[in-house]
């Protein structure tokens, strides 16, 4: 489903030349949960950037559903992560001024979906993470935990091919951040493919495969190494 070939990220300026990412090779199997871990500065948001087409690079292939998405317009970028990538944040990035059913709402607007539609599709969605009973409430009416969930059912309303979720407990405490994962991998398990970012690697063992990113370099790490990480 996902597949990068050769790929590298460098940032120039007039002085410098930083390798954010080299010659990363990865590939992600439709239905896969990765945890993607690594320390701070090792590449991990540029990896992110890259999967969920919010930046360009340097040198490789990058494959989504068989397309290359080398050299395409901002346009066509823009509608491919419109229709195929669902993004989760750490800080949920809801508009607090609107009700969950219309935070929800705005990226299915944008995608030019009837009304009929994008109820549907709203009320599904929050009934998945369990909030369909307080899609009128505004946000700060919430818990931590229960903003995520509705970011996370805004990302599921648009049925994306994959969710890349950058460190979607970071804001949560542990209580709070469990509940979310068992929502991430109840969805995984029902087939969407998740792609998350975490420095938690007691989270990360929850995802079915593990890859960490060391100075720009992506390798398949084994559960064992994220037991040593954590000690």
């Amino acid at each position: 489903m996902l597949s990068m070939k050769h790929v590298s990220k460098i940032y120039r300026t007039d002085l410098i030349e930083t390798h954010a990412l080299s010659d990363v090779n990865l590939e992600v199997a439709e239905g896969d949960f990765v945890s993607v871990t690594g320390p701070s500065g090792s590449g991990k948001t540029t990896f992110l950037n890259l999967a969920g087409m919010l930046e360009t690079f340097e040198e490789g292939d990058y494959l989504l559903d068989g397309e290359n998405i080398k050299g395409l317009s901002d346009n066509r970028l823009s509608r491919l992560r419109n229709e195929k990538i669902g993004f989760i944040f750490q800080g949920f990035n809801l508009i607090s001024d609107l009700s969950l059913y219309d935070n929800v709402e705005v990226p299915l607007i944008f995608r030019g979906l009837n009304r009929a539609e994008r109820k549907k599709r709203i009320e599904a969605s929050l009934e998945v993470v369990g909030l369909a009973s307080r899609m009128r409430h505004l946000p700060n009416q919430l818990s931590g935990g229960q903003q995520q969930r509705v970011a996370i059912a805004r990302a599921l309303a648009g049925k994306p091919r994959f969710l890349l979720a950058d460190e979607p407990t970071g804001n949560l405490d542990s209580l709070m951040a469990r509940q979310v994962m068992d929502l991430l991998q109840d969805i995984n398990k029902k087939g969407t493919t998740i792609i998350m970012v975490t420095h938690d690697p007691e989270l990360a063992r929850r995802a079915n495969r593990n890859i960490q990113i060391l100075d720009g370099q992506v390798s398949d790490i084994q559960q064992s190494q994220l037991t040593d990480m954590a000690v």
